[in-house]
């Protein structure tokens, strides 16, 4: 079974949904404009398939204590296929390690960070130095200050209802 045609109701659901899990479906069948019975065959349906990925909760670290938000651009000494998979197999598991994008241009991942400070920080570049991995030089990038952190996509503008 291919992809899922989805319609504006479907786009709909999935931007409400993203900006609030905890939405009842009384009220997420309000927001989108049916009632509740096929709101809540369509959302079994897009679980289903896969566009929503789960539910959880959006936590204030701030409120929990101190913490650094790091970037940092790698550059890998070599470039076969093994060695990307053996860089992304071994930072997989790194729970400072939020997220991890191979990009175009001078680099070849950014990754982004979460530590409880620059000490906690550069202690985890190093056991990742150590480890091998392939990381010929890394630049960081510290985050002064978060201005925003977006949590949902823009769904309705990325993507046109196909039916």
């Amino acid at each position: 079974m291919g992809p899922l045609k989805l319609d504006r109701l479907d786009l709909r659901i999935l931007s409400q949904l993203q900006r609030n899990g905890r939405i009842t479906n009384v009220d997420l069948a309000d927001a989108v404009g049916l009632s509740p019975s096929p709101c809540l065959i369509r959302v079994k349906r897009l679980e289903t398939a896969g566009y929503i990925a789960g539910y959880g909760a959006q936590l204030r670290l701030e409120k929990l204590g101190d913490t650094l938000t790091v970037f940092t651009e790698v550059t890998l000494a070599d470039h076969h296929r093994e060695d990307f998979i053996r860089f992304e197999s071994a930072i997989r598991d790194v729970e400072e390690i939020l997220e991890c994008h191979l990009i175009s241009g001078g680099y070849d991942y950014m990754l982004k960070f979460t530590t409880r400070g620059v000490n906690h920080y550069q202690s985890v570049i190093e056991s990742l130095l150590e480890r091998n991995i392939g990381i010929e030089k890394y630049f960081s990038y510290i985050v002064i200050k978060s201005v925003f952190i977006k949590t949902h996509y823009p769904i309705e503008g990325l993507f046109p209802p196909t039916t």
